[in-house]
This record gives structure tokens, sequence and C-alpha cells, in this order.
């Protein structure tokens, strides 16, 4: 099957008064897997059903490999969709959920026996076609909703939050599957998710929308190092996020006052971004990024270190995330875990380290 984009031009969409969707720009490459991540009410699952037709839009172009389809029903767009409950009947076999788009089509019982045949093998459910939902697990399930929508050949594939009803370490296994069989049919797919590590570990690209507005576009490992604005580093990842005044500066350094903390020195160069020309900054890390010693310790010069105390620690397995307060603000620090490590208690006077290479640096 010739492999399709998906292009939003200047998409807008209002319920009344209310704007859902505003000026949506996306390009989403043929055969790409296309993440759209946010928060409950940014919009995502409103633009996936916007393209499958359900939702229509009051402006801008839906282009599916070049032609404009934003007059043309659900029924006439190829395009599939796999939805969060699955939607599958009590009282019909596996065979006849497959099936079921196929008889819509009034397409021939040899070739659809063919068809049906080979989705459920695409997915592994060969030996369950006489099967009923009820006899079936949750991923079980959710392949058979795959296999009633690729069974149709569709142009692109729409996946609204289909993981969301798996436990952890099904939703992991059945993520690996998801990408695995699309990289294979090499199906256009468009995959909403609230959840940034499946949406970081499927996706070619991804979207961050929020409140309805498309805040940033890449691939994952862009938007998680180089995010563009507080909100994406915020919602991609756990970030730290600490607010500082410009006291001074020139063409090596800042003078930075961290509430609570007093002055530092923040070098100009080897910064992961260019620094904004506002007297208040937020200074942007994630928690393994930041060094922590005990407060007497002979830190490095290629670090700022300012003090903190310890106020409590996780367990995390692989690292232990410290609560740290620094000043007035508490800061999420990872350090790796190693059998017999001691680490530090509540109450502990440290010191932590941030690296210019390694912190974005926002207008706040």
């Amino acid at each position: 099957m010739k492999k399709v984009s998906v292009k939003c031009r200047n998409v807008r969409l209002a319920y009344g008064t209310t704007e859902v969707l505003k000026d949506v720009n996306l390009d989403i490459e043929p055969g790409e897997f296309f993440a759209l991540l946010g928060p409950s009410g940014s919009g995502k699952s409103t633009l996936l059903r916007l393209i499958a037709g359900f939702n229509p839009h009051q402006h801008g172009q839906l282009l599916i490999d070049g032609v404009d389809i934003s007059d043309q029903p659900p029924w006439d767009r190829n395009i599939g969709m796999v939805f969060q409950s699955y939607a599958l009947w009590p009282h019909l076999s596996v065979w006849d959920h497959v099936a079921f788009g196929l008889v819509e089509r009034k397409v021939a019982k040899a070739e659809m026996k063919a068809r049906v045949g080979a989705a459920l093998d695409t997915v592994g459910l060969t030996g369950f076609a006489e099967r009923r939902p009820n006899q079936l697990s949750g991923g079980q399930q959710q392949r058979v909703a795959l296999a009633r929508t690729i069974v149709i050949e569709p142009q692109v594939l729409l996946l609204d939050e289909p993981l969301s009803n798996l436990d952890k370490t099904l939703r992991v296994q059945m993520r690996q599957e998801l990408r695995a069989l699309q990289r294979r049919l090499g199906i256009t797919t468009i995959f909403v998710t609230h959840d940034q590590e499946e949406a970081m570990s499927t996706a070619d690209r991804m979207a961050v929308l929020d409140k309805g507005v498309v805040q940033q576009v890449g691939a994952p490992a862009t938007l998680y190092d180089h995010p563009v604005n507080p909100f994406v580093a915020g919602f991609v990842g756990t970030m730290n996020l600490l607010p500082s005044q410009v006291r001074a500066r020139d063409a090596q350094t800042l003078t930075l006052e961290i509430d609570g903390v007093g002055s530092v020195q923040w070098p100009l160069s080897g910064e992961a971004g260019a620094v904004p020309d506002t007297p208040r900054l937020l200074l942007s890390f994630r928690p393994h990024a930041v060094t922590m010693q005990a407060a007497d310790g002979g830190g490095d010069t290629t670090h700022v270190w300012v003090p903190g105390t310890v106020e409590s620690r996780e367990f995390l397995g692989e690292a232990t995330r410290y609560r740290v307060r620094v000043g007035s603000h508490a800061l999420a620090v990872d350090q790796p875990h190693y059998a017999g490590a001691s680490g530090y208690d509540a109450g502990s006077a440290v010191r932590v380290g941030l690296h210019a290479s390694q912190v974005r640096v926002f207008a706040n």
C-alpha cells in the first residue's frame, strides 16, 4: 500500500466561544509513527477525531496525500481508528470482529477469508478466531481491535490512547509490539497519549499540545533535550525549574540571584541554549543531570554549585530520587543506585552541581 502524508493547515475548531484547536499546523511524513502528546483538555484527541472525520473543523485544511478531505464524511476516508475502549461486542467472535469492516464493504468471501486470516496472523491471534472477547486478555482484546482496523487496509491508522486500559508490564510489551507492527506494515500512524514515556519510546516524531496550541514538534530526544518553553520542559519528562534574578551581565558570565541562596556566577559559554536578555530567568534541568555531594565536598570548577538540604528520598531501583531544598525551592535530584551505597538521609546538608551544557535557560 502507498504510504501517505497527513498535513494540517491552520486548522481551527471551537465549540461556541471555546477554542479547542487554534491554528494547528502539522506535517506528518508518509509511513511515520507520529505521537500527539499533551495533558487532558489539550486538544489531542479532538485533533485525532477531526482527522477521522468525527469532528468537523471550522477553518483550515486537512490534507491526506495532498488531497483536502475536510468535506469528506468518515466513511469515505480510508482511515482506520483504534479506540481507547476497543469497542468489542460480547456476542461476536474474534473472526466476526475482524471481518466486520469487510462485510460492510461487501468483499467477496474468498478474499475476506484470506484477509481476515492474514490480519489475525499479523497480530498473533491465528488460533483465537472462535473466541469471544470475555475469553481474551486485555492485550489480546487490543490485538483484535488492531486486526479489525488493519484488515481494511487504511491509508492512515489512528490510535486513541490504546494502551491506557492495560497494566504497566503489558503496556510496555504492547507498545513494543505496536511499534514493530507499524514498521512492518508501513502505515502512517498517529498515536494520541498523555504518557510521555509511551510517546518517546514509540514515536519517530511527536507534537506537544497545550490548550489547543502546538507547542513544539520534533524527535523525542529533541523535545527532551531542547524544549522551547517551560511547558514542554515540564511536560516531557521530569524537569526542575529554578527561578533567578539577573544582577549583572558581561560577555562571559551572568551574576544570578537565586531566591534564598544568594549570588552565583553563571557561565555563558557551553550552555544548552541561548540565554534570554531578560531580568528574570528560569534555570531548567533534568533530575539526572544534577550532581550532588556532601556540603563539605571538593567539587570541580566545571559546575555551578549551590547549597541545599535533603528533605526526603525515594528509592526507584536504578536510582534514588532526592527532594533537595535549595533556598525557597525544592529540586528533584536523581543519583544512580549501587549495591551497598548509603546515600543521604533527610536533613543532610549537601550541595548540588549544575553544568551549563545540561541547563536550558528561559525567560521568566
